[in-house]
C-alpha cells in the first residue's frame, strides 16, 4: 500500500506536466494565426477607430480629438442618403438574380455528364476573371467609339446615336449588374451545387415513390435541405453588394451626377477625392462595418435556425 500511494503522485504530476506541454506546443502553433489575427484584424480596426475620433487629414495626419463632428458631417452630407438607397437596390437586385439564377444553373448541371461538364466549365470560367478586369471588358463593350452594344442597342432604336448605356442613372446600374452576374453566377452554381449533391438520394427515390410531381419534389424536399446553403450565398451576396466599388469606379465613377454613387465610394470620395477628410471616411467607414455586422449577425441567426 505504501509504493503504491508514493508512485500514483509521480503519475498524477507526469500527466500534469504532459498535458502542459501539450497545451504550449498548442499555443505554439497557434501563434502564428494570432500574430496575423492581431496585425491584420485588431490593430486595423483599433487604428479605424481613432481615424474616426479625430481631426485626421489626408496630407496633414492627425490634428488631435474631435469626436463626434466626423459623424455629425458624415450623417449631414447630402450624398449620403442618396448613396445608402442606391446601395440597397442594387444589392436587393444582385441578391435576387444571382441566387435565382446559381440554383437555377446548379439544377441544370448537377448530374455528371459529359455535356453537363461542358456547361459547368462554361458557366464557371468568367468566376476566374478578376472583378476589375471583368469591370474593363464590359466598360470596352459598352463604349461608344469601340464597343458593340451601343451599336445593337441603337439598331434596334433603344438608344439614340452616339448614346451610352452608362449616360442615365438606371441605364448604368442595369449595365452594372450585368456584369457582376456573368461574373459571379458560376461562382454561385457551384456552391449551390456542393448544397444539391448533399441531399440524399433516397430522399428523392422516396418522394418519386409517392407519387410526388417534380415541382412538389423541388418545394418540400430540395428547397428546405438547402436553406443552409442559400443561407450562406446570401450572407456572401449581400455582404459583396453593400461593399460594392471596383466594378462602379470603372464603369460609371459614381456617376452620371452621381446616382450610381455606392456608400463605399462614398469612402473613398471623402478619403481621397472631394474632402480628402480620413477622418470622414473613417468614420463612415465604422458605421458601414457596424451594419454588416448586425446583417450578417442576423443572416446567420437564420442559417442556425434553419439547420434545426
Amino acid at each position: 500500500m505504501t509504493s503504491v500511494s508514493k508512485h500514483a503522485p509521480s503519475s498524477t504530476a507526469r500527466k500534469s506536466k504532459a498535458k502542459a506541454d501539450a497545451t504550449r506546443r498548442g499555443l505554439l502553433y497557434a501563434l502564428p494565426d494570432w500574430v496575423m489575427i492581431v496585425a491584420l484584424f485588431f490593430v486595423p480596426i483599433v487604428l479605424l477607430v481613432v481615424m474616426a475620433c479625430s481631426r485626421w487629414s489626408l496630407m496633414g495626419g492627425n490634428r488631435g480629438w474631435n469626436f463626434p463632428e466626423n459623424f455629425i458631417e458624415v450623417f449631414s452630407h447630402p450624398l449620403l442618403g442618396q448613396s445608402i438607397v442606391f446601395t440597397l437596390e442594387y444589392t436587393v437586385i444582385v441578391t435576387i438574380f444571382l441566387l435565382v439564377l446559381g440554383l437555377g444553373l446548379a439544377l441544370i448541371v448537377q448530374e455528371s455528364s459529359r455535356w453537363n461538364n461542358v456547361l459547368r466549365t462554361c458557366f464557371l470560367l468568367p468566376s476566374a476573371t478578376g472583378l476589375a478586369s471583368a469591370s474593363l471588358l464590359f466598360y470596352a463593350l459598352y463604349s461608344p467609339q469601340v464597343g458593340p452594344v451601343t451599336k445593337i442597342l441603337g439598331f434596334f432604336g433603344l438608344i439614340e446615336d452616339g448614346g451610352s448605356v452608362l449616360a442615365t442613372g438606371q441605364s448604368a446600374l442595369w449595365a452594372t449588374i450585368i456584369v457582376i452576374v456573368w461574373r459571379f453566377s458560376g461562382y454561385y452554381m457551384l456552391l449551390m451545387m456542393i448544397g444539391l449533391q448533399s441531399i440524399p438520394g433516397e430522399l428523392y427515390e422516396a418522394a418519386r415513390m409517392d407519387g410526388a410531381s417534380t415541382w412538389r419534389i423541388f418545394r418540400s424536399v430540395t428547397l428546405p435541405l438547402m436553406k443552409p446553403t442559400i443561407v450562406m450565398c446570401l450572407v456572401y451576396c449581400v455582404t459583396g453588394s453593400i461593399l460594392a466599388f471596383d466594378q462602379f469606379f470603372i464603369l460609371t465613377k459614381g456617376g452620371p451626377n452621381n446616382a450610381t454613387m455606392t456608400v463605399v465610394e462614398l469612402i473613398y470620395n471623402f478619403a481621397f477625392d472631394s474632402k480628402k477628410d480620413l477622418g470622414m471616411a473613417a468614420a463612415l467607414s465604422l458605421i458601414v462595418l457596424v451594419a454588416l455586422v448586425i446583417i450578417n449577425s442576423i443572416q446567420m441567426r437564420g442559417m442556425r435556425d434553419n439547420t434545426k
